[in-house]
């Protein structure tokens, strides 16, 4: 399996890309970055989307993607819980601000909107997925990626402190986490469904407890502006918990 992240922030400029990854060139995980990080021939070789909620840096780019395909005459499924496919219909496609590509041809939409369902494994392609509740502000999933090979990673997509439950439905060999500000925003992290190195520490410990290993372990969604505070917080964690922890950055990738 290949992992490449196409944005591992949270917040866009020349350098910094809004979430998203890729896996194997066909399988994209949120849409922050889809058609900021990819050409348009890497577009059409898309044949699947996967959203972990609804918030505007994971779904950004499914306008554009939608044109994109809609002038090459090409399609691909998008995949969605119930929540965020609502939002999605009834905010970004509702053929106000932009043409419907959810209906658009109608005899073949450019982007296929499919309902997943939380804890119902799946089998979507070569891939077998399971989406998974995390703790988020909003309902949110991240995803268990199993290829024919057997190779397994988990995308948390946006989550807070409390995974137990997430935990014992998954066991990834690749986890990437997001991991949003330092650890003096804690409090935030909190109250608004996100990780800082210390909240990441505490669920990476009862992973361990709960799965009895840890896995290779990968960021992203990081705050540009405190990055240098979260990768000299994240080396201490790294240390105490004897594992490597690598902050994504856009461009990397992961052969596993």
């Amino acid at each position: 399996m290949r992992v490449s992240i196409l944005g591992a922030h949270n917040t866009e400029s020349r350098d910094t890309r809004l979430s998203g990854l890729l896996v194997d060139d066909i399988l994209a995980l949120d849409a922050g970055s889809i058609t900021s990080a990819l050409s348009f021939a890497a577009q059409k070789r898309l044949r699947i989307v996967l959203l972990t909620h609804h918030h505007y840096d994971h779904i950004r780019d499914l306008p554009a993607l939608g044109i994109n395909l809609f002038l090459s005459g090409d399609s691909v499924s998008v995949y969605a819980t119930l929540p965020a496919a609502d939002a999605i219909t009834s905010h970004l496609f509702d053929g106000g601000i932009y043409p419907n590509y959810l209906e658009r041809p109608p005899e073949n939409p450019t982007l296929r909107l499919n309902i997943i369902e939380p804890l119902k494994r799946q089998q979507i392609e070569d891939y077998s997925i399971l989406a998974v509740p995390v703790s988020h502000s909003i309902p949110s999933v991240g995803y268990q990626i199993t290829s024919a090979d057997g190779k397994i990673m988990f995308y948390t997509g946006d989550t807070g402190p409390g995974l137990s439950d997430c935990w014992q439905q998954i066991a990834p060999g690749l986890l990437v986490t997001e991991l949003t500000a330092s650890n003096r925003f804690d409090e935030f992290g909190r109250e608004s469904g996100h990780l800082t190195p210390s909240l990441l520490k505490e669920e990476l410990i009862n992973f361990r407890e709960l799965k009895g290993y840890l896995p290779q372990v990968v960021t992203v969604h990081m705050s540009p502006g405190l990055e240098e505070e979260i990768e000299a917080e994240m080396a201490v964690v790294a240390g105490e918990l004897n594992i490597r922890i690598s902050l994504g950055y856009e461009g990397m990738e992961i052969n596993f």
